[in-house]
């Protein structure tokens, strides 16, 4: 696999503070330029801009079933390590994220087995992260 290009992704929340320290300090992304509409974010290497945009008076929850779990869609987030997931979803823990789907292992011996969990920011997007022990397996069939 080449290396990976950083992305760039901006999404919509309703409450650009709350969801300034929920990024911050929360999922601890470096915070970059700002202004009182928007804030970037290292997020995990990649450019996350959290953009305000007013709260609509209904929003739709789309949901697939996944390994019997139902995934919230649209949904983004990172691939990490297999060390730095138990770390990272140990923090959340800690720090009593409510998730969607706690940490677990999904596919569970066959292929493409990964760890992953979901849980929504303070506006309502839907992040998973995961990880694989063996990074060729990402993309495996």
């Amino acid at each position: 696999m080449k290396s990976v290009a950083p992305f760039h992704l901006a999404i919509p929340v309703f409450n650009l503070e709350e969801c300034r320290v929920f990024y911050r300090d929360i999922l601890n992304c470096e915070e970059g330029r700002s202004t009182d509409q928007w804030v970037d974010f290292n997020f995990f290497g990649h450019q996350l801009v959290i953009h305000y945009k007013a709260k609509e008076a209904e929003s739709y929850l789309h949901l697939n079933k996944v390994d019997g779990k139902q995934v919230p869609v649209p949904h983004f987030g990172v691939i990490l390590s297999w060390e730095d997931f138990e770390m990272f979803s140990g923090d959340l823990k800690h720090k009593k994220i409510a998730f969607i789907i706690e940490p677990y292992i999904r596919f569970k011996g066959l292929s493409g087995e990964q760890a992953t969990m979901f849980f929504y920011d303070p506006s309502g997007n839907a992040l998973e992260f995961k990880a694989f022990k063996d990074y060729s397996k990402i993309f495996a069939k």
